[in-house]
């Protein structure tokens, strides 16, 4: 535009033009979820009341969130001496938050915050989803984006999972999307909670390596499997007073011990852009945002692909199949090579490899993901299999 004409694409903030950005082929439909609305209006029920009971932990945890100015500011409301190190002003506040009141206060000045990012992302720290939040983040801004999902993924990270079971379980009641047992892994008997207290029970979820046989009903297209559970991230395990919700620990489940990185959600990168981010407009910094988010993801893939690349050698062809996965594709052979080989079967592939070749097994081999079809050639352990093959489980974390 010449001159100083305004922009007439400019977005200004509001719930009817704010829709959370999932990607076109991860989202549903293009018409996406936004209610945070109702964070300010709706009171909550009964149930989900007694749920969202919020401890002098979680609110603890959140302090630490908070920038040193407006934790300082804090305790001057509080009467508390506002000098020290952080610590020492969380410390001093979670020792005030004894009385009624002084935890109001902390509770309407956490609350009553500003937004920040609420992000989705896969175990390999792609990112599927962010939306971006007016006011403070909760459950209902994760449940927005899981609901707006073509595929409601099997396992869901949060550092608030008994919230976010609930309160997605009673948005949509008939079909409860977090079960069975609540989004929990095993049912809150006092055996069950004993036994996972004192780490004498384990709960695999073998379809987490290896697709179902016979799929499920309404069963995820990878997995197989109709089950969802919320768990905890291994960092905010502790936060809750509920004795229930020590079977929603990831520790639980052998397929997933060592292979979630709660860190990696949102990208360490993207920290340096909160000062420039921040001045913009709303309809700029959503823009940008996204842009940047669109590079990010580009640069992250093509950094994987070339690493599996290397790892199973030359003359390697990886291509995404219809669900994203990365799978072999055929690679063409050099004409020299074409007229030394024997006659092509029906299904077109040649019956004579070079030792670096890899080996052909049917009709559906190419169809198979690559890391299961070489990882005899190349000697790759399950472990690693597991660790590079990042389909259904999400991370959700939230940066203000």
């Amino acid at each position: 535009f010449k001159g100083n004409k305004s922009n007439p694409f400019v977005v200004h903030p509001s719930y009817h033009s704010w829709a959370p950005w999932i990607g076109p082929h991860t989202r549903d439909r293009d018409v996406v979820l936004n209610t945070e609305y109702k964070e300010v209006y709706s009171a909550c029920s009964a149930k989900e009341e007694s749920e969202f009971n919020l401890t002098e932990d979680r609110l603890t945890d959140e302090l630490l969130k908070l920038k040193m100015e407006a934790v300082r500011a804090l305790c001057r409301q509080c009467g508390i001496d506002p000098k020290g190190s952080r610590m020492d002003l969380v410390t001093r506040l979670q020792q005030e938050m004894k009385n009624r009141a002084s935890y109001d206060k902390v509770f309407s000045q956490i609350w009553g915050a500003s937004g920040g990012w609420a992000v989705v992302t896969c175990p390999c720290a792609v990112v599927y989803g962010v939306k971006f939040n007016i006011r403070a983040e909760s459950p209902r801004d994760f449940a927005d984006l899981l609901l707006s999902m073509k595929h409601f993924p099997n396992i869901v990270l949060y550092d608030f999972a008994r919230g976010l079971a609930t309160h997605t379980n009673l948005r949509d009641p008939e079909s409860l999307p977090f079960k069975p047992h609540g989004g929990r892994l095993l049912e809150p008997t006092e055996d069950n909670i004993r036994c996972a207290t004192t780490g004498q029970i384990k709960v695999s979820l073998p379809w987490l390596v290896t697709k179902k046989p016979v799929p499920d009903e309404n069963g995820h297209p990878i997995t197989g499997s109709s089950e969802h559970y919320a768990l905890y991230d291994r960092f905010h395990e502790a936060n809750s007073k509920d004795a229930r919700d020590v079977l929603r620990k990831v520790e639980l489940v052998p397929e997933l011990r060592g292979w979630i990185n709660s860190p990696c959600a949102l990208p360490a990168g993207m920290r340096k852009n909160n000062h420039f981010l921040n001045m913009m407009t709303p309809s700029s910094h959503v823009f940008l945002m996204r842009n940047i988010l669109c590079h990010y993801n580009n640069a992250r893939n093509s950094r994987t692909i070339e690493s599996m690349k290397k790892r199973l050698g030359k003359g390697v062809d990886i291509q995404l199949n219809s669900n994203g996965q990365t799978v072999l594709a055929p690679a063409e052979a050099p004409a020299e090579q074409a007229q030394t080989t024997t006659a092509a079967p029906a299904h077109g592939m040649t019956t004579a490899a070079s030792p670096g070749d890899l080996p052909v097994c049917s009709d559906d081999c190419w169809g198979l993901p690559h890391l299961e079809h070489t990882s005899a050639r190349s000697e790759i352990r399950d472990s690693e299999i597991m660790m590079k093959k990042c389909k259904h489980v999400e991370i959700f974390r939230a940066q203000s």
